[in-house]
């Protein structure tokens, strides 16, 4: 496994943890209770994730052999392929912010300010999943196409 792949599996495994983060946040956000119910379980996943960031940057900047390859040209169009995918996702995404909230909120409603930025957030948490998930089927697939020939 390339240095490629391994930033992709981490970048997968962050981007996923990020979101189940985010769900929980913004699921304590409108706890019912003062303003400390539903915190809890936010401390507890800070920890998970940076227990995860630890170990897993331990695993994705440490070469399994020195004979680990370089990255090549086929890494580099693997790359260009996964950002082009990534581009798209975040046009559509960008599209949906901007049809969705007038659908639910109509003309005359107000979506409150401090849910832009999660939103956006999200948007770039899920470019990112598309990042890393087209760089692995990309992958994938060379190994497939290799293996039948």
């Amino acid at each position: 496994m390339n240095r490629t792949q391994k930033g992709a599996w981490f970048t997968l495994g962050i981007s996923s943890l990020l979101i189940v983060f985010m769900a929980i946040i913004f699921g304590a956000m409108f706890a019912a209770g003062d303003r400390r119910a539903g915190v809890g379980l936010v401390r507890f996943w800070i920890w998970l994730v940076l227990l995860f960031l630890i170990v897993a940057l331990f695993f994705v900047l440490r070469k399994q052999s020195p004979a680990e390859p370089a990255a090549d040209e086929r890494d580099h169009l693997i790359k260009r392929n996964a950002v082009l995918a990534s581009f798209v996702s975040v046009w559509i995404l960008l599209a949906i912010e901007t049809i969705l909230p007038p659908a639910f909120v109509g003309d005359a409603g107000a979506i409150p300010v401090f849910l832009l930025p999660i939103i956006n957030t999200a948007i770039v948490i899920v470019a990112l999943l598309v990042y890393s998930a087209g760089i692995l089927l990309q992958y994938g697939r060379t190994h497939q196409e290799a293996d039948h020939e």
